[in-house]
């Protein structure tokens, strides 16, 4: 991944953003008036009630010159999503207006580099969820200084709770002096191809940024560098010359992501959280030549899992299979397409020896997702828990065959 080389005395130190990471139907709203009285309503109460001993508590929390500043910016900062028409919203302002207050700024700093990424709260008492890569700086997370800034300006030091490489997730941790809004997860497998979404994060540094597109492909494998490799220099597609690949299966988007976005959210018109920010493809050889609408995102069921796991246990585990495979070529002339996986190898006391696979069985599907590339499978099976039961079919000398197989741990096998 990319980061800012910092000069200690310059604007960039302040500025610089994570360049590592490397979306009409009228909305039913209140009336108006009838609105504008409830919130008038809800900031009196806040302010009487609650701004002097936040106030207090903020600027005893804050160190230096800027303590006030940070103070006063969060008792009167406006609402992300700023609405100056009720009476003709529609349902990316709705959507969006609902998640906002769930997605957060997060700043890093190492020894010599540093950037900006993006969060979701998960709880209102300070986890959030983000990229392991926005949590990382030259492939390691250690003497990482972590700072998060909540969507109505609040700035809380944060600390890492664990991160997930293999699947580009973290959970990090701040003690917030109001409760947070979580954000609410959808349930990604129920998606399809052409629904309406909205990313929101921090491209470039600007926070609270909304942009809007559909979900162009849905079970897309992509091969990144891994935010454990010290050598790899952004988020982007593997090149294969540096560094360690992970393979992700993925949502694709034509909603705009740049880098800044990474750990975002990703939601649907209900304003749930449908996936997290990750990648996206870039057309150059600059892997920061910016949005070309080939976004990618983590689905929201895969981070549910992991992020769950690494709060209660601070790890996340992951299935695997037992065995070495390849892709099978439909001609080996260097003009075919890969169409299944082969099964090269399968390894002792393994999990698909246990279920009965061979050396030359043709995989083609796992839990009824076809599968045509070893990427993908090795995707699907990573982003299993250790312990699952998947369901394999394969081909074996032109039959087809099916296979239930417990996956084993694969932290345990490294």
């Amino acid at each position: 991944m990319t980061k800012d080389k910092l000069d200690p005395n310059s604007l960039s130190r302040k500025n610089g953003y994570n360049k590592q990471f490397l979306f009409e139907t009228e909305a039913v709203l209140p009336a108006a008036k009838v609105k504008t009285k409830l919130l008038r309503e809800k900031r009196l109460t806040f302010f009487t009630a609650t701004s002097a001993a936040l106030m207090g508590a903020l600027i005893g929390a804050s160190v230096g010159a800027g303590a006030g500043v940070v103070a006063n910016n969060y008792l009167t900062r406006p609402a992300a999503i700023v609405v100056n028409n009720l009476e003709n919203v529609n349902w990316a302002t709705a959507a969006s207006a609902t998640a906002s207050p769930s997605v957060v700024t997060i700043r890093v700093s190492g020894q010599s580099s540093g950037g900006n990424g993006s969060g979701v709260v998960l709880s209102k008492d300070g986890y959030i969820l983000t990229n392991s890569h926005v949590v990382s700086i030259d492939g390691t997370t250690d003497n990482v200084r972590l700072t998060v800034r909540t969507s109505d300006g609040g700035v809380f030091a944060a600390k890492l709770v664990g991160a997930d490489p293999t699947n580009d997730l973290a959970i990090v941790k701040i003690t917030p002096t109001k409760p947070l809004v979580p954000i609410q997860y959808a349930d990604s497998s129920k998606l399809n191809v052409g629904d309406q979404v909205v990313a929101i994060g921090a491209p470039l540094g600007l926070e609270a940024t909304v942009t809007r597109g559909i979900i162009s492909a849905l079970n897309r494998t992509i091969q990144v560098a891994s935010s454990a490799s010290p050598d790899q220099s952004s988020l982007e597609f593997w090149s294969g010359d540096t560094g360690l690949p992970i393979n992700l299966s993925v949502i694709q988007t034509d909603a705009a992501i740049n880098p800044g976005n990474s750990g975002g959210a990703l939601i649907n018109d209900r304003g749930e959280l449908v996936g997290i920010n990750v990648a996206i493809a870039t057309a150059g050889a600059s892997s920061q030549a910016g949005n070309i609408g080939v976004g990618f995102a983590i689905p929201a069921n895969v981070a549910k899992r992991i992020s769950e796991e690494i709060i209660s246990q601070g790890a996340a585990s992951h299935g695997l299979l037992g065995a070495l495979v390849s892709d099978a070529m439909s001609s080996d002339n260097g003009a075919g397409f890969s169409v299944g996986v082969e099964v090269v190898e399968v390894t002792a006391g393994g999990a698909a020896e246990a279920a009965g696979i061979k050396a030359k069985d043709v995989i083609v599907s796992i839990n009824g997702k076809p599968v045509t590339t070893a990427s993908e499978l090795t995707a699907s099976v990573r982003q299993e828990p250790a312990g699952a039961r998947v369901k394999i079919e394969l081909l074996r000398d032109s039959v087809k065959m099916s296979f239930d197989v417990v996956l084993q741990d694969a932290n345990e096998s490294n």
